[in-house]
C-alpha cells in the first residue's frame, strides 16, 4: 500500500527523481562538505548545506553538458 503524499518525505522523492549520475555526483560533493573540503568558486569554504547541494546539482549539470 502506497502512503499518500502527504506524508512521503522531500528525501525519498528526491531519490526517486534524481538519475544515478547526478546521485553520485551528489554523494561526492557532500562528502566534501562534510569533510570541510568543499570550496565555492570564490576559493572560501562552503559551510552552508543547502549551498553544497546547490553546487552539487551545478556541477551535475555541467557534466551532463559535456557529455
Amino acid at each position: 500500500m502506497e502512503r499518500p503524499w502527504s506524508v512521503v518525505s522531500r528525501a525519498s522523492i528526491r531519490q526517486q527523481v534524481m538519475k544515478p549520475g547526478k546521485k553520485k555526483k551528489v554523494k561526492k560533493v557532500m562528502g566534501e562538505f562534510k569533510r570541510k573540503k568543499l570550496k565555492s568558486s570564490s576559493g572560501k569554504k562552503v559551510t552552508n548545506r543547502k549551498q553544497a547541494i546547490a553546487i552539487a546539482l551545478s556541477e551535475a549539470r555541467r557534466k551532463k553538458r559535456r557529455s
